[in-house]
């Protein structure tokens, strides 16, 4: 009993933040004709997170072919 009224309590006077609605500049953003694919348009972080997408995609595909030419070899 006790536990419940103290968790109603705590979960009813929490402070509220107001969230500021930033929907209108990120579509100002993300619309903009700048010849910047829709993936790159965030700036930098966006960029370099790509970046390493790529770069783990293709280590991966180069390990991926590697051990399947090892494995296609007869052991001797």
């Amino acid at each position: 009993q006790a536990l419940r009224q103290i968790s109603q309590r705590t979960i009813s006077t929490a402070a509220r933040r107001q969230v500021e609605n930033r929907v209108p500049e990120h579509q100002k953003l993300f619309q903009e004709d700048n010849g910047l694919p829709v993936h790159l348009k965030g700036g930098a972080k966006d960029a370099l997170l790509y970046r390493a997408t790529m770069g783990l995609t293709m280590f991966g595909t180069a390990y991926a072919i590697y051990y399947l030419i090892v494995a296609s070899m007869p052991k001797q």
